[in-house]
């Protein structure tokens, strides 16, 4: 399955609050379908699988992207779980998210994809790019992608910058100090369910 594109709030009801796939909030309580208002006592399987699709759907990715991220982050030293969250989290797209010059990951997906953005003053195209510490993040220097990304400062999607995020809002200009520490994490998740969702994978 490629990138999700259906309703968006239908997800954030069922799975919680997903701050990078929509800043939309229901007024609905209980979990969206048929079933959603039958409480019954979920299984271990549908745990794991639950904190799977958050992953999923707030950074935009797919299984076989996911599946490969797990991986990369089983060969480094340290807790699985937590450099995953890191691998995901110093994207290109969810950084430009976390700096405020997107309301989401996908709207910022938009802006790597029409060559908006600049990294060491080269322009990057690619979504998944691994921001590394030292990054200087910028707008290409134009008339509508400067408007589009003011825009989007003014109404950020997050209110809290990363510690290890720095950003010059006047010049639209962005430097990536370090990696991101688990409790700036954007996203309430249980990450140990996850490598435990792909153990046998």
């Amino acid at each position: 399955m490629s990138r999700y594109r259906g309703p968006r709030l239908r997800i954030a009801r069922r799975l919680g609050d997903l701050p990078g796939l929509t800043k939309k909030q229901s007024k609905k309580t209980s979990p969206s379908g048929e079933h959603g208002q039958q409480v019954r006592k979920p299984s271990e399987y549908s745990l794991r699988l639950e904190e799977k699709q958050k992953i999923r759907y707030n950074y935009g990715i797919n299984e076989k992207q996911l599946l490969k991220n797990i991986k990369t982050a089983k060969k480094v030293q340290g807790s699985t779980g937590v450099i995953l969250l890191q691998i995901l989290e110093m994207r290109l797209d969810n950084t430009l998210f976390r700096l405020g010059m997107a309301p989401t990951i996908p709207a910022a997906r938009q802006l790597v994809n029409h060559k908006h953005i600049l990294v060491n003053n080269n322009i990057v195209s690619i979504c998944s790019y691994q921001c590394k510490p030292g990054d200087i993040i910028s707008v290409k220097n134009k008339d509508s992608s400067n408007a589009i990304v003011k825009k989007y400062i003014e109404n950020p999607g997050l209110a809290n910058l990363p510690n290890h995020l720095e950003m010059d809002k006047k010049n639209m200009k962005a430097k990536v100090n370090g990696i991101i520490e688990r409790d700036w994490v954007g996203i309430q998740l249980n990450e140990l369910l996850v490598v435990e969702y792909y153990s046998k994978k």
